[in-house]
């Protein structure tokens, strides 16, 4: 298929992307030569997750500037005689002031940028001036606080080369990895466009034109017909409706979604972003085109190019990194610390019935993704539902007597430390459905409204709703919609902090469900 004036159509992420003559990596692939792939391989182009540049750039100061204080330090104890206290502390001064002082300058001359990390040859001259700027620097500080005598010229010396010597193996490390993220398109949002026809087409030119864009876009969404939007917009390809954007979002990585409807199709704006931010991605509005102007404020830009922010990715960036470390350490630290219980649980529902300590439930997990639970057994062996097919009451026969005292005190779940381990879970999130149970997909699909935004993060081991008594059956409509409402709630107003209380509320609290 190609274009009116005979070009072929853009192809997204899936070959790497073209270079201009500065050897630097455009934002957009080059639409010339590429032909539309089949959905199913634009589909395998995002399986690999997307390294936020604010990571990236985050974890490389990190690095440098542990690298050049642990180094200045480290020749310091290696080679200069211990004196006094005083000297201890003036050479961990001149260590800390560069490290800082170095970060600063290489933040000033863009050396944190992707395109930095990239084009090695280009930024490395960037970093020996810097680098050099922040040696003479220190040498000129010690001369006028008077303190030049108190340092060794072979230690100033030495942590110079050395210094440079390890920048550059770094940054040359570092440029491998960033080509090869490129290539992955590890380094870029997959975002689509919601809506074609003119509007659509206006966009994606300026966002073509405008440089320091982090996207590539795989294609466009839109309800319409042939008739009333073109195949191929822009040189991107119309790879389906909205319900069918809803399923490629759950089958394939996508960071962003772009909604170029004008602001007065208000209706219309409405329906779509009803079905749409029960998905983990950003959502923009783009107001490139519109005539209603707001306070540049009100405004985000991808590029020079304004949006308006509709919906956030819950939990994302730096807060994403806080909740994994918070989720291994404290589930590590739980299962050293709750073992002998789990020891103790296992032996006594051996002793009560036969049949296995531990069954796996499939349940919905993050972006509606199956999981495998693990749970103590609670009923007979004979008697296990491990689909949920039938909803456990009061009194239930098939519940055994361990079964039903481990149920009250809500120690069935231990054994989900494990799946916070693994990744499956995490420790606080909204409690994952059984699949077929009457908290399932399909009892609910109709029932709540917003239902399926509770799978924009992972869900855990316990949570806000169950803390507030929102635990256990949900046989009215009642009860699900509360369930719902805690769980968006939380997911609003995520904090580390908001975890560990929930965390600390959890045994104190497990017997009000209803």
């Amino acid at each position: 298929m190609t274009k009116p004036d005979g070009s072929e159509p853009q192809q997204a992420l899936v070959h790497p992307p073209a270079r201009d003559r500065g050897g630097r990596t455009p934002p957009f692939p080059d639409r010339r030569r590429q032909p539309r792939p089949p959905l199913a391989e634009i589909r395998r182009g995002g399986k690999l997750n997307l390294l936020p540049p604010v990571m990236v750039s985050g974890a490389v100061r990190t690095a440098e500037f542990l690298i050049v204080a642990v180094l200045g330090f480290a020749i310091y104890l290696a080679y200069v005689e211990y004196e006094s206290e005083d000297a201890h502390l003036i050479y961990l001064g001149a260590v800390v002031v560069a490290a800082t002082a170095n970060m600063a300058i290489f933040q000033a001359l863009n050396l944190y940028r992707m395109t930095a990390f990239n084009a090695f040859v280009r930024s490395f001259t960037r970093v020996v001036f810097a680098w050099t700027l922040v040696m003479a620097g220190i040498m000129s500080l010690a001369f006028f606080i008077k303190v030049g005598a108190e340092f060794s010229r072979v230690w100033i010396a030495s942590w110079y080369v050395s210094g440079l010597a390890v920048l550059f193996v770094e940054r040359l490390a570092l440029s491998f990895l960033a080509k090869k993220w490129i290539r992955e398109g590890r380094l870029y949002r997959r975002a689509v466009i919601v809506g074609g026809g003119p509007e659509a087409e206006q966009l994606i030119k300026a966002l073509e034109a405008s440089a320091d864009t982090d996207i590539r876009i795989v294609g466009i969404f839109d309800d319409r017909g042939a008739d009333r939007v073109s195949p191929i917009v822009a040189g991107y390809p119309k790879l389906g409706n909205i319900d069918q954007l809803v399923d490629f979002a759950r089958n394939s990585r996508l960071d962003l979604l772009i909604v170029s409807l004008p602001v007065t199709a208000e209706t219309r704006l409405l329906e779509l972003l009803k079905k749409l931010w029960v998905l983990p991605v950003d959502i923009r509005l783009s107001a490139h085109t519109n005539k209603l102007r707001f306070r540049p404020r009100a405004y985000s830009y991808i590029g020079t190019v304004p949006f308006i922010d509709i919906s956030d990715k819950p939990i994302a960036n730096w807060d994403f990194v806080k909740k994994w470390l918070f989720d291994k350490i404290v589930a590590s630290l739980a299962l050293i610390a709750l073992a002998p219980v789990m020891l103790l649980i296992a032996l006594a529902i051996k002793l009560d019935s036969k049949g296995p300590v531990l069954f796996r439930q499939k349940r919905l997990g993050f972006n509606n993704e199956q999981i495998d639970v693990y749970k103590f057994r609670t009923m007979f062996a004979e008697t296990t539902d491990a689909e949920a097919a039938k909803l456990v009451t009061k009194g239930d026969p098939r519940v055994t007597s361990v079964g039903r005292f481990c149920a009250r005190r809500a120690s069935t779940e231990l054994p989900q430390f494990f799946n916070v381990v693994k990744g499956d879970l995490s420790l606080v999130g909204p409690r994952p459905h059984a699949l077929q149970g009457q908290g399932g997909r399909q009892a609910l699909r109709g029932r709540v409204d917003g239902y399926f935004a509770r799978h924009r993060v992972k869900p855990g081991v316990t949570g806000w709703a169950q803390i507030n008594g929102w635990r256990g059956e949900t046989d009215t409509q009642e009860k699900i919609l509360r369930r719902v409402e805690h769980d968006l709630f939380y997911i609003e107003n995520w904090s580390v902090t908001f975890d560990l209380y929930i965390l600390l509320m959890t045994p104190i609290r497990p017997s009000q469900g209803r």
